[in-house]
């Protein structure tokens, strides 16, 4: 991992151009024969689970979701203006890594619970990922209790948790955010749920499935959990870059 406190401003602005157009290259790629392996295998496994089991976790998404997203007790105080980008960027980064461990710890003990508590994983996991980008939208110095800041969140998660062409989909809007702002949904009933909720749940079914199965649930729900969250962190990262990067110096 990049030493940010022994690095200068101009070499870490050449390091975040790197990331991000690596990053960038990652999410933009066309849907690999693999990945139209895994999206049938999903649908297989998804076929096994109940439809009032699909139902109810849908039914929770979105229900948790506007919860969460109508909250004003998630935004952390906006960090001093004074902070230089890089100075902010480690701050992310730490949270993320407290995240990161939360979500590791409250995925063991959910597993190690069996069928009951692995299906209470769902929202309390779903709950550590919104507030985790709620606080790296406030580090960033973006009002995250702004009607569009927490759109934006949205469209962030779900970038994060979707099949590759939905991604080659949505990473335009991401880009030009600006752009497409008096074209997105006026209100939160108006966004497109079913499709966010299926996204999520099609992209965790497979990884979370095992954190059912006694025995093996609690490391699986550990592991999982940490995994999912770095990867929405990263994301996280790399969409606020795109949209600072205009505007940003590096300082």
């Amino acid at each position: 991992m990049i030493d940010q406190k022994n690095m200068n401003r101009e070499n870490y602005h050449h390091y975040v151009e790197a990331e991000l157009s690596l990053w960038l290259m990652e999410v933009k790629k066309p849907p690999s024969f693999f990945g139209k392996i895994s999206s049938g295998i999903q649908g297989k496994v998804n076929s096994w689970i109940p439809e009032k089991v699909h139902k109810a976790i849908s039914v929770a998404i979105e229900n948790m979701v506007k919860t969460v997203l109508a909250g004003s007790d998630l935004v952390k105080p906006t960090p001093k203006a004074s902070l230089t980008f890089m100075e902010r960027e480690l701050l992310v980064r730490k949270r993320i890594k407290w995240f990161r461990n939360t979500a590791s710890a409250e995925g063991a003990i959910t597993g190690a619970g069996g069928i009951l508590l692995g299906l209470a994983d769902f929202p309390a996991f779903l709950t550590i990922k919104m507030k985790l980008l709620f606080d790296i939208a406030s580090i960033y110095g973006l009002d995250a209790k702004s009607y569009q800041e927490r759109l934006f969140l949205l469209y962030v998660f779900q970038l994060s948790f979707s099949s590759q062409s939905r991604r080659n989909d949505l990473i335009g809007l991401i880009e030009n955010w600006d752009m497409h702002v008096s074209d997105l949904p006026k209100e939160l009933t108006d966004f497109d749920w079913k499709t966010f909720q299926l996204d999520y749940r099609d992209y965790i079914d497979l990884a979370k499935l095992f954190q059912l199965v006694p025995l093996i649930g609690a490391p699986v729900g550990a592991i999982a959990n940490y995994k999912l969250t770095d990867h929405l962190g990263r994301y996280a990262m790399n969409c606020y870059r795109l949209r600072m990067k205009a505007k940003v110096d590096v300082g």
